[in-house]
């Protein structure tokens, strides 16, 4: 197991006894890019879910439709082609056919991404967030589990994230509905 995926899994306390499969390349096929290891081995193992009762982690498949991660990901590329019109993009979006995909979400409306480079290879996606209702934005040279894992255990600040999260102990839940 990768040891960011492990310590994410011990950090949260989840479940990881019930493996999920997915069909990775339809929705690689879909997105159009082959999605970091740490992330699919994550939502095998675990699932996408509600981490203490504010981000959500997107998933491909799921079971809450809100949380779909290629419903997001269609909807926030067409949310940020008008914002882009209006708004400067951050600076780690210039190069020509960089791109974003978003992994995250929360309750007060940031979302978490992907910054993906040309030619990039997955495991060297960093995450980079904006901020609900505004034009900040921020960019950690982190993977998704490797970031997450640094944030839950305050090893991370984030300036746009809510100063409430994380809290503390954790609690993970794993969406197994649409409500």
């Amino acid at each position: 197991m990768n040891e960011h995926v492990s310590r994410l899994i011990d950090v949260l306390a989840a479940d990881a006894t019930a493996p999920q499969q997915q069909d990775w390349s339809g929705i690689e096929s879909e997105l159009q890019v082959r999605l970091p290891d740490d992330y699919k081995e994550f939502i095998e193992r675990v699932g996408g879910g509600w981490v203490d009762g504010y981000l959500y982690i997107l998933a491909p498949s799921s079971p809450n439709q809100h949380y779909d991660l290629a419903k997001s990901s269609a909807e926030r590329e067409e949310a940020y082609e008008d914002i882009f019109d209006i708004e400067e993009k951050p600076a780690q979006l210039e190069p020509e056919g960089s791109r974003i995909i978003p992994w995250g979400t929360t309750d007060n409306g940031e979302w978490l991404f992907w910054r993906i480079l040309p030619g990039q290879d997955p495991a060297e996606f960093a995450v980079l967030i904006n901020e609900a209702r505004g034009d900040r934005w921020e960019f950690h040279e982190l993977g998704f589990a490797e970031y997450l894992t640094a944030v839950l255990r305050g090893e991370i600040r984030s300036d746009i994230l809510s100063s409430a999260f994380p809290s503390g102990p954790h609690d993970f839940r794993k969406f197994t509905h649409t409500p």
